[in-house]
């Protein structure tokens, strides 16, 4: 399921963005990673908008700890399983 010893590896801008049709070559990324990962960003904007937050950067850290914690959790209850 999760390899834990791969490290995400951020876009470099869509401009240095080259792709095979399956990764980007830039970062290595496959091209549905990087598309979900702007969905989800997408979503999680659009929540900061309609909730009418001020101040983003709070609610913005807020999730990147949640995100942290949540694959922690994941992660020691998958390693339990096995």
């Amino acid at each position: 399921m999760s390899r834990p010893d791969t490290d995400f590896t951020p876009c470099k801008g869509k401009t240095a963005c080259r792709d095979d049709g399956q990764r980007c070559l830039t970062c290595g990324r496959s091209l549905a990673e990087i598309a979900r990962l702007r969905e989800l960003v997408q979503g999680l904007a659009e929540l900061a908008i309609h909730q009418g937050y001020g101040n983003v950067e709070a609610y913005a850290a807020h999730v990147a700890d949640r995100i942290v914690r949540k694959v922690r959790h994941l992660r020691q209850e998958e390693a339990g399983r096995t």
